[in-house]
């Protein structure tokens, strides 16, 4: 009989080996989740019906949907539109750009639903600009990251769907909603310690844009945002599932992105 502590130090430590040797993740998972399999004598198909049975799974297909719409999104350039319109809003507030990434963060994470887009798609358009004002690039950097979690909460929200199916059945449009409030809260927490730290280290407030401007800047990012009322509604409204609201979010991004923005 083999021994479970022994089997335990193989997954856990193997992994944590070979993270310090610096292999992949993703490499580090399997290398270490195959010598432990090997150790226990668990049969190879057993492990592939497992592999199978783990992704056969018609809710876990929202969240690729998710995450490929973030990308269109992001490469779209749908993301300078919603910084454009986060700065109508709140830029020209003491440490202005901090707090438009913080309500971008909002727009961005409630549509893609990925903190991980948002940093990658946001995050290298407003860290430049940051770094131009001359915001200190520690704060600049931290900001954004913290900022991104936001995409976690607020739905549509990757660990909200796997959560559901964790749990069994517990309803994914309720969870959406659950989101909001939490969601929100840290995104107005974010903004007054950025105002604390811009007021103490005398960050530049931006440019008051005119009322004709902001007119403008909403029209070009209202197709983008309304992705968000697609997902969210026909959800809660029970038009359509998760999964089947992501895809017709991937296909109606495709649409603005190709066809009306061209870019």
């Amino acid at each position: 009989m083999n021994d479970p502590g022994i089997a335990t130090f193989l997954l856990i430590g193997g992994f944590f080996i070979l993270m310090i040797l610096r292999v992949p993740i993703t490499f580090s998972l399997a290398a270490a989740a195959i010598v432990t399999a090997t150790y226990l004598n668990i049969p190879l198909m057993a492990i592939v019906q497992q592999m199978v049975q783990g992704v056969r799974s018609f809710s876990l297909l929202a969240i690729p949907f998710f995450i490929v719409m973030g990308e269109i999104m992001g490469q779209g350039g749908i993301a300078q539109k919603m910084i454009d319109l986060a700065n109508v809003f709140v830029g020209r507030i003491r440490g202005g750009l901090a707090m438009v990434n913080c309500v971008d963060s909002m727009f961005f994470g409630g549509i893609s639903g990925s903190a991980v887009a948002d940093v990658a798609s946001t995050g290298s358009i407003i860290l430049p600009m940051m770094k131009l004002k001359g915001y200190d690039e520690d704060f600049s950097v931290a900001i954004t990251v913290t900022s991104s979690t936001q995409g976690v909460i607020i739905p549509p929200s990757h660990n909200m769907i796997l959560y559901s199916l964790a749990a069994g059945g517990v309803s994914v449009g309720r969870l959406f909603l659950a989101g909001y409030i939490p969601g929100i809260t840290l995104g107005l927490s974010l903004m007054l310690i950025s105002y604390i730290i811009a007021k103490k280290r005398n960050y530049p407030k931006e440019d008051k844009v005119s009322f004709k401007q902001a007119i403008k800047i909403f029209r070009d990012a209202f197709l983008g945002l309304f992705t968000a009322v697609i997902i969210m509604g026909g959800v809660i409204t029970g038009i359509f599932t998760a999964t089947e609201s992501a895809a017709i979010a991937v296909v109606y991004a495709f649409f603005i992105t190709f066809f009306v923005y061209r870019q």
